[in-house]
């Protein structure tokens, strides 16, 4: 319980309304084939403008500064309750890069199966595969958190997220995904 409150001031700090992180779901990171998967925190908009390039954060919708807090209130929940976050996977997109940066949690690598096939449903299946082969390659005791869009979230586990909603499953070797549990901070 102490770390609870421990994270709920931190975030408190940041200027973000506390709500209370799922304490049980952080914890059962430490569990074998346990991960967490967050939809990047707030960037208003729909979809990605036109003009849109990977490679240029100003073509693509971004995070705004309620979506920065947000990001770095979701990092002090991991960091004051998650033990042991051995990588962070995010998606090529700025608003999923931003997001993992903000966390703080290590090091973000950027793997292209987590970028969003929103435009481009053709890829849903090959890319979700891609993922969970590679989830499931990893050792056991290794736990990662992946930062990436709603689509992906939906076609991985077959549930709707929220703007900054962290998601912690358990995946099998046959890529079959069980939810522990969730939570979202608010982007205030």
């Amino acid at each position: 319980m102490g770390k609870l409150w421990l994270a709920l001031g931190v975030v408190s700090l940041l200027g973000v309304r506390p709500v209370a992180a799922d304490t049980e779901a952080l914890a059962a990171l430490v569990d074998p084939h346990t991960h967490a998967i967050m939809r990047h925190a707030l960037a208003p908009g729909y979809s990605d403008p036109a003009n849109f390039d990977v490679e240029n954060c100003a073509t693509q919708r971004n995070l705004d500064a309620a979506g920065r807090r947000q990001a770095e209130a979701t990092g002090a929940a991991f960091r004051a309750v998650a033990a042991g976050i051995d990588a962070v996977w995010t998606s090529q997109w700025c608003r999923c890069k931003d997001t993992a940066n903000l966390m703080a949690l290590g090091t973000p690598v950027e793997v292209p199966a987590l970028n969003s096939f929103f435009e481009h449903r053709h890829r849903r299946d090959a890319q979700t595969e891609a993922l969970r082969q590679q989830l499931s390659a990893l050792k056991p005791e290794v736990s990662t958190v992946l930062v990436t869009h709603q689509v992906n979230i939906s076609a991985l586990l077959g549930r709707s997220t929220r703007s900054g909603e962290v998601v912690v499953f358990t995946i099998a070797q046959d890529g079959e995904t069980q939810e522990r549990g969730s939570f979202v901070l608010p982007a205030e």
